[in-house]
């Protein structure tokens, strides 16, 4: 019977010994607990500074996206995922982008939006009018409160201020940009906000609550675009499905989640290899799909002059090299190395020729065989090592579950019983 999850003084402990009472308080066993115990390359030390309560590491496969050309230049990728056929999908979308010269990528500056809102203000058109009159006096503040970003170039940019109608009354909201160059930087531009909220305060006569970052980073852009020879593809038929299928997601909500899921799939994984934070690039992504006032497809694709298909991504991508896990995580360092990249731009840019590829590889294999043929072959490894399979066992179940058309844990156990069915050790 588990425990109470009351547990005094936690929080003091050390990782093996909070892991210890756990074990106790779940009513399991230390063996059952023991895999999270495994740091890894982070090394629980390292791992205990980096959350609260810290029992252990969770480890997720990392692999290698080969074949990618961008912007001229060849690269490996290292992607993060539990997900089968996301690396081997995007290895094949850039093998076959090769004929076309590759991905060609570009962003923005990297600029972030912190928001302070003011509540309680008498006269918000004027006060607003107030704030965007001092906008010099808000720069010297903001930029006092982080030298070391000025001194790389960074810094406050610009300022916006909106009078929002909202269900309690008008409210005031400040928005300052500030390119935060190679962090994604939230800590800069939170600590500018929380610097600026009373002088707000002060000279509109308002009440300052919140003071916090948007991670609608979309100052904050990465785009990528390729071109897929038709002939490469499968033909005019694939193109034109492709097309099609693109059409349905821009049109359909219900379509456009799993399209953009898709996307995602690319992103998330680069993001999460090189330590950035996965919830905010995927929040900032899924709120710039539903700019236009409704949910619509992240990518763009259509047919060139010459009978090609083109697909092009732009999306916010708040991703640095410096801070947080990035700079503390050696698996985060050691794929950061693997591609070479120096600022934070560029690895934006990485990352969205990274999406394209993704969402080319699904949109493919949709308008053509259908998702699950590619998608199980590969998953038929998963269920096998659920049904027990070791060693060789695993890739004797796994093609003898494809060639039945039937890739299933019952049917993976059958296999393994049966010493007749030749996938048995």
């Amino acid at each position: 019977m588990p425990g109470s999850s009351r547990i005094e003084g936690f929080h003091k402990l050390a990782p093996a010994e909070r892991l210890a009472l756990v074990a106790d308080r779940a009513g399991i066993t230390p063996a059952a607990v023991a895999p999270l115990g495994e740091a890894g390359a982070l090394g629980l030390e390292t791992a205990d500074r980096l959350i609260e309560n810290c029992v252990g590491t969770l480890a997720v496969p990392i692999g290698i996206a080969t074949n990618l050309v961008i912007d001229g230049v060849e690269i490996l990728v290292p992607m993060a995922t539990e997900e089968s056929s996301v690396v081997a999908a995007v290895c094949h979308a850039a093998k076959l982008a090769r004929g076309g010269g590759g991905f060609v990528t570009s962003a923005t500056d990297p600029v972030m939006i912190a928001q302070i809102q003011l509540l309680e203000v008498a006269d918000p058109e004027a006060a607003r009018i107030k704030i965007l009159e001092r906008r010099d006096e808000i720069r010297a503040l903001c930029d006092a409160q982080d030298p070391p970003l000025i001194a790389h170039g960074g810094g406050f940019r610009d300022l916006e201020v909106r009078v929002i109608d909202a269900a309690g009354g008008p409210m005031v909201v400040t928005h300052i940009l500030v390119d935060t160059r190679d962090a994604m930087g939230a800590n800069a531009v939170n600590t500018m906000a929380e610097a600026l909220a009373p002088t707000l305060a002060g000279w509109t006569g308002g009440r300052a609550l919140l003071r916090i970052l948007s991670n609608l980073a979309d100052r904050r852009l990465a785009r990528a675009r390729c071109v897929w020879r038709t002939d490469d593809i499968g033909g005019a038929a694939v193109r034109d499905g492709i097309v099609a299928a693109f059409r349905f997601a821009d049109a359909d909500p219900y379509r456009a989640a799993t399209h953009n899921k898709g996307v995602m799939n690319g992103v998330t994984a680069v993001v999460l290899a090189t330590g950035n934070d996965t919830r905010a690039v995927e929040a900032g992504a899924h709120a710039h799909a539903a700019g236009t006032g409704r949910y619509r497809s992240l990518s763009r694709w259509e047919v060139t002059a010459e009978g090609d298909l083109s697909g092009v991504l732009e999306l916010p991508l708040a991703v640095g090299l410096i801070g947080g896990a990035t700079r503390i995580h050696p698996t985060a360092q050691a794929c950061l190395a693997v591609m070479g990249v120096d600022t934070g731009p560029r690895l934006a840019r990485i990352i969205a020729a990274v999406g394209l590829a993704q969402n080319f590889a699904a949109l493919r294999v949709l308008a053509t065989t259908g998702v699950q043929k590619g998608h199980m072959a590969l998953h038929a490894q998963n269920i096998a090592i659920m049904a027990g399979a070791t060693g060789a066992e695993i890739d004797r179940v796994a093609r003898a579950m494809v060639a039945r058309g039937e890739v299933r844990i019952d049917v993976a156990r059958a296999l393994l019983d049966d010493p007749s069915s030749g996938a048995g050790g």
